[in-house]
């Protein structure tokens, strides 16, 4: 397990049936950046090759935007709304995550219902969490099997814990084993084989596409 620092941003689509569908209504515009929302969620204020809920803006100027949904590109003007279906594909929930510029998927996800970024990586064993995101997701870490863990910081106490629901997008996984470090690292979480074992990933280009096994 390494603790990671990262400011940047990412995307994540969710799918729950055989076609998925994502709905964008542009709200503003502007050089170089764009107002949208999404599913009828809040407006979100994207520049240009930063993504959000897995839609990511390719250009924009004071007349249109042009974004990437579902693997289509759509030009909007300010105003218009469009629903992009994704392609057939299974019937099991998957999420479709965009890589950044460093090559990184960093997106959210819900741990026993709160919110938290998270990093894909499949150099650790676990799901690890700091003791700080640990406390906001409600788990008692300290009930858990203590160990003494190397990081780059050094060695530190991690507490073996199970969550008990993990959400990405549509698909939800219970009983996922992981790790709470105590202190300020990982500095978000990091989705490590015990949550990925359960899932199919498929990499294309700057896609990640995860599908739920079991």
């Amino acid at each position: 397990m390494r603790p990671y620092v990262v400011l940047l941003i990412a995307g994540l689509l969710a799918s729950t049936n055989v076609f998925a569908e994502t709905q964008v209504n542009v709200v503003g515009l502007f050089s170089n950046m764009a107002v949208i929302m999404i599913n009828g969620g809040k407006p979100k204020t994207l520049s240009v090759g930063q993504v959000s809920d897995g839609v990511k803006l390719l250009a924009a100027d004071s007349r249109s935007a042009t974004l990437l949904v579902e693997g289509k590109t759509r030009q909007l003007g300010m105003g218009q709304a469009a629903s992009i279906a994704g392609s057939a594909s299974s019937s099991s929930p998957s999420v479709t995550l965009y890589a950044d510029a460093q090559g990184h998927f960093l997106s959210e996800c819900k741990i026993n219902g709160a919110s938290l970024k998270f990093l894909l990586d499949t150099g650790a064993t676990t799901v690890a969490l700091n003791s700080g995101d640990a406390k906001f997701a409600k788990i008692d870490y300290k009930r858990g099997l203590p160990v003494q863990v190397s990081t780059a910081n050094g060695v530190v106490t991690a507490y073996l814990v199970t969550i008990a629901n993990l959400q990405i997008g549509g698909i939800t996984l219970s009983q996922v084993q992981a790790s709470v470090l105590e202190g300020g690292s990982p500095s978000v979480v990091l989705l490590g084989m015990s949550a990925l074992n359960r899932l199919d990933m498929q990499r294309k280009d700057i896609m990640m596409t995860l599908t739920k096994k079991y």
